[in-house]
């Protein structure tokens, strides 16, 4: 069976699916069969590996109202190892259906678990807010790995997270833990920076990643060019964090 990591932090901004396409992204360059899922209605995930929105036929929200396999809508990207399963804002609207619907929390692990892909690693990029959504992300994954952005509401809001996980583990997932707390969007050059990650290691204790995501411009032009940070610009300081987030993601896991 494949690991499977939910990306996951209610708060928008945080740097969740620049984390989720490179993490995926450098997992596969690792040489691991890495499947991305794009579970954010705002599919930037998708856009961010360089797929068109507006030329799919299939997408997470067929999925997720069963109406295709997870198989059916899996596309290769322009690199090796690395699968996306991709995303419209239609999603947003599935969302609404989803909340009649049977089974509507258990939509995605049925999905997932139902896919002969034979991936190592699942990756689903959670959208910034505790929906139905998040929640099927949770109940799909084995892992939560939580980006935290370094300013100052960073922890704000984490406690209401932690409590929905809580409940997760106690009623659908109980093997759900928390695989690691990576502070991102670090400016070395900021008193406020260090502060953050001191008190974010204060809070999760053991749990917080060695890897630190800067403050990078190469992070922030690589989706607009529809590539990952890794190959866009691999020296720069943005790749060289994800790939050491990788390295020690594969670790963990």
């Amino acid at each position: 069976m494949a690991t499977v990591i939910s990306v996951t932090n209610q708060k928008g901004g945080v740097g969740k699916t620049t984390t989720s396409v490179n993490l995926a992204y450098y997992l596969a360059k690792l040489g691991k069969k890495t499947l991305l899922i794009d579970f954010d209605p705002q599919g930037n995930a998708t856009s961010g590996l360089g797929v068109d929105k507006q030329a799919l036929k299939a997408t997470m929200a067929d999925v997720v109202m069963e109406t295709k396999t997870l198989d059916k809508i899996i596309i290769p990207t322009d690199f090796k190892n690395l699968y996306l399963a991709p995303t419209t804002p239609s999603l947003a609207n599935t969302e609404v259906e989803l909340a009649q619907a049977d089974k509507r929390f258990t939509r995605l692990k049925s999905a997932i678990e139902a896919s002969k892909g034979a991936y190592d690693v699942v990756i689903i990029d959670s959208p910034p807010s505790l929906s139905l959504l998040t929640v099927n992300g949770l109940i799909a994954a084995k892992y939560v790995l939580l980006p935290v952005q370094a300013e100052f509401y960073a922890l704000e809001g984490l406690g209401q997270l932690l409590e929905t996980m809580k409940l997760v583990r106690k009623g659908m997932n109980p093997t759900l833990e928390l695989l690691g707390v990576l502070p991102t969007m670090i400016d070395g050059r900021t008193t406020l920076s260090g502060q953050v990650h001191d008190e974010i290691k204060k809070h999760f204790p053991g749990k917080v990643f060695n890897a630190v995501i800067p403050r990078n411009i190469r992070l922030a032009e690589a989706p607009s060019h529809g590539l990952p940070v890794g190959a866009y610009d691999k020296f720069s300081k943005g790749a060289r964090a994800y790939k050491a987030l990788a390295k020690e993601v594969l670790d963990r896991v």
